[in-house]
């Protein structure tokens, strides 16, 4: 077992492990650690706890220093420094005619480096812009190019539920989604209503993904013949969480429906699973879900 803490340096964004180096360190603290970046400014959001060595990536890296007056002081400065650099850099982009946004700058906690973020449709030269930014603040700067799921989460909003955006609030690194995943919990194919304010698929598709993966490899699909206490009958409809199947019966001329438990139905013949093509009546929708998917297969080559 090794004794870690865990510490974010953005509001919302990846925990890293560090070894404590014999300090208590309470959460809401905030500590100074040596990052591949260079120096850094942290929060602490767990505080000192046991982890099985197989969990960790090792060696972990020692913290510095809990953070002292001195170094809360230093960080302010950085973020005054933050918004000097970011009107520089808007001239800068101007002067040199780049099709860019530029959205966020950040002073690493030493000075040592600064990095602009920014968004664009392709790819930039920004070359002669480094060069500037170079001259102008004597540091080592770096560009980095977002993508539109990351512009949204430093701009900050609210979802359609009337929530804060979850990457803006607690979702620390985005999880691959896919409208496979909007099928299979029966959510309706309408771009509108399963797209979020990134303009790709919401990242809530994917949390009850597993739960609706484990329990529909026991459950019947729609169309499926069963027994009942009832009869044979057709499934028509199925209630995945609740575990519920919605069964069609045929009496003569006449047909009636019921609901069961799936543990009270038998599947006497389960029909092929749906393969993945998108059954929409709307035409404008097909081209829209179309199009989401081959942005999604786009933002995966590009991680």
């Amino acid at each position: 077992m090794a004794n870690i803490i865990g510490v974010r340096f953005k509001r919302v964004g990846k925990v890293y492990f560090f070894d404590p180096d014999g300090k208590e360190v309470q959460k809401g603290q905030y500590v100074i650690v040596e990052t591949s970046m260079g120096q850094e400014y942290g929060e602490v959001v767990i505080a000192n706890r046991q982890m099985p060595e197989e969990k960790i990536v090792a060696p972990l890296k020692k913290i510095i220093r809990i953070a002292t007056e001195r170094d809360r002081k230093q960080n302010e400065k950085n973020k005054e420094k933050e918004k000097e650099a970011y009107e520089i850099c808007l001239k800068k982009i101007k002067e040199h005619k780049l099709d860019m946004n530029l959205t966020e700058v950040e002073y690493k906690f030493d000075g040592g480096k600064i990095l602009f973020y920014f968004t664009a449709e392709g790819r930039i030269d920004f070359r002669d812009l480094v060069k500037d930014l170079a001259a102008i603040f004597k540091t080592r700067i770096e560009l980095r190019q977002l993508g539109v799921r990351d512009e949204v989460k430093r701009l900050g909003g609210n979802g359609m539920c009337g929530r804060e955006l979850c990457c803006c609030s607690f979702l620390g690194c985005a999880e691959p989604v896919s409208i496979k995943m909007a099928k299979e919990q029966n959510i309706s194919l309408n771009p509108s209503k399963i797209s979020g304010n990134c303009g790709r698929l919401m990242c809530c598709l994917r949390y009850e993904q597993e739960v609706y993966e484990e329990k529909s490899k026991r459950l019947p699909k729609i169309g499926a013949i069963v027994k009942t206490a009832d009869g044979e009958g057709e499934v028509c409809g199925v209630e995945t969480l609740k575990e519920h199947i919605r069964v069609k019966f045929k009496d003569g001329e006449e047909t009636f429906f019921k609901k069961y438990e799936a543990k009270d139905v038998t599947i006497i013949k389960d029909v092929e699973q749906e393969d993945d093509e998108l059954n929409v009546e709307n035409m404008e929708d097909l081209k829209e879900l179309q199009k989401l998917e081959k942005l999604e297969e786009m933002d995966k080559k590009n991680k």
